[in-house]
C-alpha cells in the first residue's frame, strides 16, 4: 500500500465553515472504517480571505499533500476555472462542491445533486414524481432541481421570489431534460400549483435558525403530498413539523446533508460510507448543538 492511501487529509473551504458538522461526520466514518482521516475547516472569514482566493488555496492544499477539499459558499462557481477536470453533472450545474486532488490534478464533482438524489431514494421510497413544486431556484435549488429531474420528475414547477432567476433556471434545465416540462413562477402561483403537485421541495433559507418561519401557507398542503426540506439547522423546521402534523410523508434536510457527505467520502477515499450510520451520528451532533444553544 502506498503512503498516499494510508491516510487522508481533507478540508472544507468557505465562509463561516468553522461550526460545520461535515468534518466530524467524515472523521467519525473514517474512524469506524479504520482509516486515518483528518478533516479541517478552512474558514475564509477567519482567514480574512475572499472567495477569489480559492485557486491559491487549492494549490496550497496540493503542496501540503491534501487528498481533497469540499467547497461551499462563496466558492462553488469560482472554483471551476481552477480545475483540470469536472464531472459532466457538475459541469452542467456550473457548480462544484467536492474537489479530489489526484496525481497533482484537481477533479471537480457535485455531491449536492447526488446527495439529494440519494436522500430522496432512501427517505421517500416510492414517492410519486409526476409533478413536483420546488420553492427556491438559487444555488442549492439548482442542484436539487437537477436531482429531481434525474430521478424522473415529469413536470417541475420552479417557484422563486425572483421571477427572472426562476425563468432562467427553468430554461437551462429544459435544455438538459427535453422530455420533462419545467415551468417557472412566483409564490403567488402556489395556490394554483399545489393542487396539481405530488410533492413539494423547499430550497430557501426560511426555517433556518437565523430565518425562522414558514415558506408557504400550510393550508396549501394536503395529506397526499410529500414534503422535502433541505434546511437542517434545526432538523425539525416549522415546515417539517407542520407537514408531518398534516399526515404528509416528510424528508428532513439532514438526509441531503448526510447524502452529500457520504458521496464526498467515497470520492475522497474510494470506500463506501454507511449512510444510516452517518445519519445517526449527524442527528447526535445536531441534538448536541441544540442542547448547547
Amino acid at each position: 500500500m502506498s503512503h498516499r492511501t494510508e491516510s487522508y487529509l481533507v478540508g472544507l473551504v468557505g465562509d463561516g465553515v468553522t461550526p460545520s458538522l461535515t468534518p466530524p461526520m467524515h472523521e467519525r466514518e473514517g474512524d469506524v472504517q479504520g482509516l486515518r482521516y483528518l478533516y479541517r475547516p478552512i474558514d475564509l472569514l477567519d482567514l480574512g480571505l475572499s472567495g477569489e482566493s480559492v485557486g491559491t488555496i487549492l494549490q496550497s492544499a496540493r503542496t501540503l499533500g491534501f487528498n481533497g477539499l469540499n467547497i461551499t459558499h462563496p466558492c462553488k462557481q469560482l472554483v471551476l476555472e481552477h480545475l483540470d477536470e469536472v464531472s459532466p453533472d457538475a459541469r452542467r450545474l456550473g457548480a462544484v462542491n467536492t474537489v479530489v486532488i489526484r496525481d497533482g490534478r484537481f477533479i471537480g464533482h457535485n455531491t449536492d445533486f447526488s446527495g439529494f438524489a440519494a436522500a430522496l431514494a432512501s427517505g421517500l421510497p416510492g414517492a410519486r414524481l409526476d409533478r413536483v413544486v420546488q420553492l427556491g431556484a438559487g444555488g442549492a435549488g439548482s442542484a436539487v432541481a437537477y436531482a429531481l429531474l434525474t430521478a424522473g420528475v415529469r413536470t417541475l414547477d420552479l417557484v422563486d421570489m425572483d421571477p427572472a432567476r426562476a425563468a432562467a433556471r427553468a430554461a437551462e434545465l429544459q435544455g438538459f431534460f427535453p422530455d420533462s416540462t419545467i415551468t417557472s413562477g412566483t409564490p403567488a402561483d402556489l395556490p394554483r400549483l399545489m393542487p396539481l403537485a405530488d410533492g413539494l421541495v423547499h430550497c430557501t433559507p426560511v426555517g433556518m435558525a437565523a430565518h425562522p418561519g414558514l415558506p408557504l401557507d400550510l393550508g396549501l398542503l394536503e395529506q397526499r403530498h410529500w414534503v422535502a426540506d433541505i434546511v437542517y439547522r434545526p432538523i425539525e423546521t416549522e415546515l417539517v413539523r407542520g407537514a408531518r402534523a398534516k399526515g404528509c410523508e416528510v424528508l428532513d434536510g439532514g438526509r441531503m446533508a448526510v447524502g452529500q457527505a457520504a458521496d464526498a467520502f467515497r470520492i475522497f477515499t474510494g470506500q463506501d460510507a454507511d449512510p444510516d450510520r452517518m445519519r445517526a451520528h449527524f442527528l447526535e451532533l445536531v441534538a448536541a448543538e441544540e442542547v448547547a444553544a
